[in-house]
């Protein structure tokens, strides 16, 4: 039962206003912070890279300065986090890649999420009751799909690179870091203890992360002999080294062994694909994101389009008016998620219909702006009419306006926690993206239907949101965000943050954040807003829930002052680097 009582007395003593000058709400349409106090993005006339983790980032800006383009440095950073960032960088996982060519125009959307083995079945994740097994799904070999990074990697440099880099040479740093070793500090060092019981159950990840039993402690020397032969061999022949021959053969025994039913076949016969990007506009603006089977594009755009009936510079950045709004407005997008979005390959999904602006106003129409709606008040919506825990995130821009926005992710913190044994590689748990059962939740409470289960071959849905921003056809904002299903609406808030309220990207991206998913029926609020603004939010029936943090929105803003980036500051050793 809610108690608004309790909730405001929590309120009084959790230092909510951290992020406003001495406590005060902002003027109407001004930034969340002062002037006193305004953060300052990292300035860059070249190129930046903004990623989670200092090396990485440094890496990609290198291969710029020598010659590559926003592609190259993207391929060279996404296999630097393999070693630098393990538990969200990887290369036995997936995700998705936005790549614009700035010489053609054109926006292109490769999707390299892992697929389910040929073996999978329907009701895999059941138990002898015919109820969602969470421990099948997130715990066991079960849980591994086939991973998807480095042919999605190898991909986008074969198509898209520069041609002065071959992807040895991208992969070459990567493979010298997990060869010499880091130093363990920043989020390595935070992230580990939380994960050594999972390194625990398996002997490869042991022997890596732990010592003595005990996770590696700041200051140690953090090496990865394995993951640099398996680098070694990608660098020397290509893909095909991780897909066929022995590093495949050890990862299906690995998931085998661990009670799965990946086979070195499934891994053999993996491709990325290519797609068109999900299209939309917003006061002005237009928006490439990325399509099914994420659904982050598709709901971003059709929560924007509900927004942009309602003046939010007007309500003021972070004023209960303006996130009453932006709440409602989420909540109809995740329920039509629920019902609509799956594998694009298997079943049809109205993505018309569900980013169409006709739609929007039949959804605007049913918000209140003094009362919130309950869950069970909303059922997803009608749009065929209108058809005509651990990722991370990269952006990317050169010199001459190419760009990449890159998402990617093992699922949990550290995936399944398992290595292969003589791999190196961290397997995923994504197969938990499933709908185990239509109506389960996964683990992020997101809510499955028939659309998403499992198949053989599918590729599960993703609220990953890899997103550019165009305005008369010139790139000017390049974003993305790790957060499971908060992925979604962290990547709204930095969009509204710049166009609405007129932040700068260090500022869009340190604001405080929101996220309602419709189910479960309450608005989880990080630390930032002040009690009387979540006091407002209670008054008009909003169930407040004051979280962690989340998100990593390492985002890049074109200016006339040049190339501004901001790495997100609620992680240690987020990098935003440039020339």
């Amino acid at each position: 039962m809610f108690n608004r009582t309790l909730l405001l007395a929590a309120l009084a003593v959790s230092g909510a206003s951290t992020l406003f000058a001495q406590g005060t709400v902002p003027a109407p349409g001004q930034p969340v912070l002062s002037a006193q106090s305004r953060l300052l993005p990292v300035l860059a006339q070249k190129g930046m890279v903004a990623s989670q983790e200092r090396r990485a980032s440094e890496i990609g800006v290198d291969i710029m300065k020598r010659g590559g383009n926003a592609v190259d440095a993207a391929v060279a950073t996404g296999f630097a986090l393999a070693v630098t960032l393990p538990r969200a960088g990887n290369l036995g996982g997936g995700g998705f890649m936005l790549v614009h060519v700035a010489k053609t125009g054109e926006t292109i959307a490769i999707d390299y999420r892992e697929t389910a083995p040929a073996a999978a079945t329907r009701d895999m994740f059941l138990d002898s009751k015919g109820d969602p097994d969470p421990a099948k799904s997130r715990d066991s070999g079960l849980s591994v799909g086939v991973p998807g990074t480095v042919r999605g990697l190898a991909l986008a440099h074969e198509k898209y690179g520069s041609g002065k880099f071959s992807l040895a040479q991208l992969v070459e740093p990567a493979a010298k870091l997990a060869r010499e070793g880091i130093p363990v500090e920043d989020d390595l060092a935070d992230s580990l203890p939380a994960a050594a019981p999972k390194f625990a159950k398996f002997p490869a990840s042991a022997a890596v992360f732990l010592r003595d039993g005990k996770a590696l402690r700041r200051g140690d020397t953090f090496i990865q002999p394995d993951l640099a032969v398996t680098l070694e061999a990608i660098r020397q022949q290509g893909p095909d080294a991780f897909y066929t021959g022995r590093i495949a053969t050890q990862i299906a025994q690995a998931v085998r062994d661990a009670g799965g039913v990946m086979t070195e076949a499934d891994l053999a016969t993996y491709r990325p694909a290519l797609r068109a990007a999900v299209r939309g506009t917003y006061r002005g603006y237009d928006i490439a994101s990325m399509p099914p089977p994420s659904s982050g594009g598709v709901h971003l755009i059709q929560i924007l389009n509900i927004l942009e009936g309602y003046d939010l510079k007007a309500m003021g950045a972070g004023s209960a008016a303006a996130l009453h709004v932006m709440a409602e407005a989420m909540k109809p997008a995740y329920a039509d998620r629920a019902t609509f979005l799956g594998d694009p390959d298997r079943v049809k999904v109205p993505v018309k219909g569900l980013t169409s602006k006709k739609y929007a106003e039949s959804q605007r129409a049913a918000i209140s702006l003094d009362r919130a709606r309950k869950a069970e008040e909303i059922k997803s919506g009608d749009p065929l009419p209108y058809e005509s825990d651990q990722t991370t995130h990269f952006s990317v821009v050169d010199a001459e306006g190419n760009a990449v926005a890159n998402t990617y992710t093992l699922n949990f913190s550290y995936g399944m926690g398992m290595i292969a044994a003589g791999t190196g590689v961290l397997m995923n748990n994504e197969m938990d993206d499933f709908s185990a059962k239509a109506g389960a939740q996964n683990a992020y409470g997101l809510v499955g239907g028939d659309t998403n289960s499992v198949h053989p071959g599918a590729r599960p849905l993703s609220s990953m949101t890899p997103t550019f921003l165009f305005r008369d056809g010139k790139l000017v904002l390049v974003t993305g965000s790790p957060g499971g299903s908060r992925i979604i609406t962290t990547v709204l808030q930095v969009v509204v943050n710049v166009i609405d309220f007129g932040m700068n990207i260090a500022e869009a991206v340190a604001a405080p954040r929101i996220h309602h998913q419709w189910k479960p029926d309450a608005i989880a609020i990080e630390t930032g807003f002040s009690p009387d603004t979540l006091k407002m939010l209670v008054d008009k029936g909003q169930a407040v829930r004051l979280g962690t943090t989340s998100g990593s929105a390492n985002s890049i803003l074109l200016t006339k002052e040049g190339i501004t980036g901001a790495s997100d500051p609620r992680q240690r050793g987020t990098a935003a680097a440039g020339y």
